[in-house]
């Protein structure tokens, strides 16, 4: 039996047809296929139809990919639009929204930050985190920026307590080097950039921003 597959596959090979295809055929593992054929040379011609074959098949599922994530986009955009009348019963969405549509980070890696350096703002947006856009709190990471003069032990722990985030998910501290000599507010505590690495939220995020402007009948 073994020996009736190896020569249809090795036929098949002479024939110019990629591992993957025989494989089609034969159901063998890929080191049995190598093992089998690899004393066959193809053809200068079979081996450019194999590579411009691989190529078009890598552009497809690339093409398909990209096809793929702008429906998935498109969808959770729009169902999150959709949903924005139902969600304005809570006041702290609204509130929450427009906090993070002025402070929150404007790139377009779909990623979700807010940073800011006013504890209660910090608060705010934590509670809209959790109530309104149901970050699991394994998803909160912190990155804090504190200029040297204000550099403190107590900073993680400061922070930790404001946002109710464990220690062990902050990231490394920067602390930026200055030249003024003296502190001038005695009360600052650095910034605090509270990240969420989550692409469905930040199209959520995308469709309730288009909800918004819909609601007030703002068209640019």
């Amino acid at each position: 039996m073994k020996l009736n597959e190896k020569f249809k596959a090795i036929e098949l090979r002479r024939r110019g047809y990629s591992y993957p295809k025989i494989a089609s055929f034969i159901k063998v593992s890929k080191s049995t296929l190598s093992r089998w054929l690899q004393e066959i040379e193809l053809t200068f011609y079979q081996k450019e139809k194999l590579k411009n074959n691989s190529t078009r098949a890598l552009y497809a599922y690339v093409r398909d990919r990209r096809k793929k994530r702008f429906e998935e986009t498109k969808k959770i955009v729009n169902d999150a639009r959709k949903k924005f009348p139902l969600l304005l019963k809570n006041p702290l969405f609204l509130s929450g929204l427009s906090l993070y549509w002025a402070e929150g980070d404007k790139n377009k890696q779909e990623r979700v930050k807010f940073t800011n350096s006013d504890a209660k703002m910090i608060i705010l947006v934590m509670r809209w985190f959790r109530e309104i856009s149901k970050v699991p709190e394994y998803k909160f990471r912190v990155a804090l920026h504190i200029h040297s003069l204000h550099s403190r032990n107590d900073m993680i722990n400061y922070w930790s307590n404001i946002t109710k985030i464990p220690g062990d998910q902050f990231h490394k501290l920067y602390i930026k080097k200055t030249s003024l000599k003296q502190r001038r507010n005695i009360l600052y505590n650095g910034t605090c950039a509270i990240v969420v690495n989550d692409r469905k939220l930040f199209r959520q995020i995308e469709g309730w921003k288009l909800g918004l402007l819909e609601y007030f009948n703002i068209r640019l």
